[in-house]
């Protein structure tokens, strides 16, 4: 195995083992772009580093001394060398991109003799000593994991003493005084010197950026956008360019396009006279990529050029780092760019208009967290705003909450259920927890290529970022406003509109968003691709319209029993519930039919032409019952009270022994489902008669009415004859001679393990499967959900007992056997069984891809899902192709 890799050696389709990073370092060497030569140590050092217990392999240090002999021949320079030091920076590089999490050192190889070189060198002694003091911190931070305040205090009070507001006004002096303190306090939190021993620093240094693979931080990103553990980092070793070499020198971030809108043209920022870390650690405001066309034309012009070309070389829009030596320009890294859903969609529809990349190239490139990042909430325009300051328009969308200035906080008052917005001087990658908590974030410095901006973009977050105007106090910040100072105390509410860069007092009306034009163009391509029919879950006109826009085919779930859920039909329901005869049961439904009748009216017109999938009442019992605890409080307080009546005592006793015969161990697994339908026959009758006549109005108003009619938690085939019998007799009482030319179906939801189990003996009398994945999961694992979510399953999720949770993404292993099983038996009794999924896991990937192969015809989801499932679908079709029968393929186009 070969654990070093120099860059000349290598290229991009090396991924796996040298990183992004190191992959594309070699790819940019490899056509000959400006890259500062050095070489990677492979993600398998990485991985054989861990399974060691924390120590490299033998054979890695012989190649890391041999790969630096070679770097240093290319420069005519020595590591440790005092007349010619070789400086090199130390970086992480994952497989996955994950910016900002794991670490890196930079001038690594200076020690109090090499310094003396680099002055003498450089004829600039300040330049030098500035480079030292940065590597000390750095490896400090990194290596002896020294927390960064020590050192910003120190570095605080020595520009405060010299009277000077930048790094780059303090002298060589003031710089070596500065060395001193740093020098202290490594003594003081470690019990041992700054090492002056360069190459134990190199061994010391690429052992830390392999330990920074399992910081905190990485570890909670990695879990976030579900980067497998055991992909490891790579570590490049780069001889250094110096961007902090005077105002000839300078560091950036270019993106090859506007990663918040995906406009294309060049987006950045850049530091004159500074180091990369300066940038992205937004420990200093940069100013616009533009600004370089007029501080140094040549640059930028090249830096245009390279931009393009490897825009192109690549095929996707790019984020560049890059640093300026004296006129020269160097490249650092590049690397697909993070974007905001807006950005990715309008890239992808562009590159695919340009010629660039294909469709199904664009559809393949976006994320599911994309589409839900798309619909971002905005400001409502129709209102008054009392905006106090405005930064940076680093990530967008709006937010509102309570002011908080620490990632923990965010974190707690989160799980406490209050909504906050994350106020820092500027993020770091220990405060990822806050950022994912919080519903927004707002810095007082950093630009838009900083920590906060980078990772509040990749999750989907508003921020605004490089806000000067607030200067932030302890548990406040104050902010010059209206002529006066304002003061935000921890737990006041603000808004932020990262659209804008606004930073507002007090809460603020948010409007939904609407699909964009790219968006729709994007979908259109997706639908043009997929064979996978998407329906939507729907117990309202209103969703169903919603969805409908969306590109919704049709409803694959009308719950409803939500529809009960009222403040002015739960005590009709209730007292259909509590009857104590067949004729006050009658007289209950009387009242609820006309109301259920409306329901399905309105659904129907919304959904004129498409399916309406109607899953007649599944209630648990309790859901619509008195609380029994506290009734028997209420027993308790009207026997004891004097002025209480014997009618109304009585009247109490009576409903609590009603609710008391009512009550169920278990009622997840109690009279729910088609069981109430078959012990109390009447309440399905009332819903199939409100169904029907649903029917006969919307017919005569010219509306094409396609209804299928599910039974609920059939998991024995008589279950599903018996009320099979029932719904078609109502069907013939109401729509008379139209009952056997009218196209409905009766069907039912396959959410009982020997539903599946037996689905030939259920598919003779079944027009169609839809597979309820919640409940399934439920009864497979034996879970009841609410308090294995809220008890274990997270405990499971975090130690890898499972994979993922599984009511999140579908347990192919388990239940999704069940489906392929209960899908084969099925078709094999119907070939045109439609089938499909109606569950949460509806609108998950992964999930539609299982549907996808499992030979499924639909899935079903949230309205504001049904864009996600749409290109997933499409994405589906394109990885995993889905040749169908003749059969199959004639029930897809009678679906369309």
């Amino acid at each position: 195995m070969k654990f070093v890799v120099p860059f000349d050696q290598g290229h991009a389709d090396m991924k796996a083992t040298l990183g992004g990073k190191g992959a594309n370092l070699a790819e940019m060497t490899r056509v000959g772009l400006p890259v500062p030569p050095g070489f990677t140590v492979t993600t398998d050092v990485c991985r054989a580093y861990y399974a060691l217990g924390g120590q490299l392999p033998d054979g890695v240090r012989e190649e890391v001394a041999s790969a630096l002999r070679v770097l240093e021949s290319s420069q005519g320079k020595q590591f440790g060398d005092p007349a010619k030091p070789l400086l090199v920076s130390v970086r992480s590089g994952s497989v996955t991109s994950m910016p900002g999490m794991m670490d890196t050192i930079l001038n690594l190889g200076l020690n109090d003799e090499t310094v003396a070189g680099l002055a003498a060198l450089t004829g600039d002694a300040r330049f030098a000593y500035d480079c030292y003091r940065r590597l000390i911190q750095m490896f400090g931070n990194v290596v002896f994991q020294i927390e960064s305040h020590h050192f910003e205090s120190q570095l605080s009070r020595l520009k405060q003493r010299l009277g000077v507001g930048q790094d780059s006004e303090v002298s060589a002096e003031g710089w070596q005084e500065l060395i001193e303190s740093y020098r202290s306090i490594v003594v003081k939190e470690t019990g041992r010197p700054f090492p002056q021993d360069v190459r134990e620093q190199l061994e010391l240094a690429v052992e830390a950026v392999f330990r920074s693979w399992n910081n905190t931080r990485a570890q909670v990103y990695r879990k976030i956008h579900r980067i497998p553990d055991e992909q490891g980092t790579a570590v490049n070793i780069q001889a250094m360019v110096f961007g902090n070499l005077g105002a000839d020198s300078g560091t950036g971030v270019l993106f090859t396009r506007n990663p918040s809108t995906g406009e294309r043209r060049l987006y950045g920022e850049y530091l004159i006279n500074a180091q990369g870390e300066d940038v992205v650690a937004g420990v200093r405001t940069p100013v616009p990529i533009e600004q370089l066309g007029a501080d140094m034309p040549l640059v930028f012009d090249q830096l245009e050029r390279t931009a393009a070309m490897l825009e192109k070389h690549y095929k996707d829009m790019q984020d560049i780092e890059f640093t300026v030596e004296q006129g020269a320009l160097y490249l650092l890294q590049t690397r697909s760019g993070k974007r905001t859903a807006q950005a990715a969609v309008k890239v992808a529809v562009d590159m695919a208009n340009e010629g660039l990349i294909s469709r199904g190239d664009a559809v393949e490139r976006i994320e599911p967290f994309h589409l839900d990042q798309l619909l971002h909430r905005a400001i409502d325009v129709d209102q008054a705003l009392d905006v106090l300051a405005s930064g940076l328009p680093a990530s967008p969308g709006a937010a509102t909450g309570e002011a908080v200035f620490d990632a923990d906080l965010a974190e707690a008052w989160s799980r406490a259920g209050r909504k906050t917005i994350l106020v820092r001087s500027e993020t770091t990658p220990e405060d990822i927890h806050g950022v994912l908590a919080a519903e927004g974030v707002l810095t007082s410095r950093g630009g838009m290529t900083s920590h906060a901006a980078v990772v509040a973009r990749g999750m989907g977050k508003p921020c605004v970022c490089g806000c000067e105007a607030v200067r932030i106090e302890d548990r406040s910040f104050v902010v010059h406003a209206g002529g006066e100072f304002v003061t935000i105390r921890e737990g006041d509410t603000i808004s932020i509109d990262g659209s804008t860069g606004r930073v507002i007092r007090g809460g603020v009306n948010l409007r939904e968003p609407e699909l964009t034009e790219e968006l729709q163009q994007l979908l259109r391509w997706a639908d043009d691709i997929r064979t996978l029919q998407v329906y939507t879950n729907a117990d309202t006109p209103e969703d169903a319209a919603k969805a409908r826009d969306f590109g919704a085919e049709g409803i694959g779930l009308c719950r409803t029993e939500h529809m009960f859920m009222s403040a002015a039909r739960v005590p009709v329901v209730q007292a259909m519930i509590l009857a104590d005869s067949a004729e006050e049961r009658a007289e209950a439904l009387e009242k609820l039919l006309p109301m259920q009748q409306q329901d399905f009216e309105g659904l129907f017109r919304a959904m004129d032409g498409l399916t309406v999938t109607i899953r007649l009442l599944d209630p648990p019992l309790h859901e619509f019952l008195p609380n029994m605890e506290q009734l028997v409080l209420q027993h308790e307080r009207l026997r004891n009270d004097p002025n209480a009546s014997s009618e109304e005592i009585d009247r109490n006793e009576k409903l609590l022994r009603k609710v008391r015969s009512l009550h169920e161990m278990n009622p997840m697994l109690g009279t729910r489902g088609c069981r109430l339908g078959l012990v109390l026959p009447e309440i399905y009758e009332m819903q199939a008669d409100a169904i029907f006549r649903a029917v006969v109005r919307c017919l005569e108003e010219g509306i094409d009415v396609r209804p299928d009619i599910m039974i609920p938690l059939v998991g024995h085939a008589n279950e599903l004859i018996r009320m099979r019998e029932l719904v078609t007799k109502r069907a013939e009482a109401i729509l008379g001679d139209k009952a056997a030319t009218f196209p409905y179906h009766v069907g039912t939801m396959i959410e009982v393990p020997r539903a599946a189990i037996t689905a030939a003996q259920i598919a003779k009398h079944a027009d169609f499967f839809s597979f309820g994945t919640n409940d399934l999961t439920q009864m497979t694992f034996g879970y009841s959900r609410d308090d294995a979510e809220g008890k274990f399953l997270a405990h499971y999720v975090e130690t890898k007992l499972l994979p993922e949770n599984p009511f999140q993404v579908l347990d192919e292993d388990g239940v999704g056997r069940l489906i392929e099983w209960a899908v084969e038996q099925g078709k094999a009794v119907k070939p045109l069984l439609k089938t499909g999924i109606c569950g949460e896991h509806g609108g998950d990937k992964s999930s539609i891809f299982f549907c996808h192969a499992a030979g499924l015809n639909y899935v079903s989801c949230s309205p504001y899902r049904v864009p996600l499932a749409r290109i997933a679908a499409a994405q589906a079709q394109l990885a995993l192709g889905h040749p169908q029968s003749d059969a199959e393929r004639s029930l897809s186009e009678h679906i369309a």
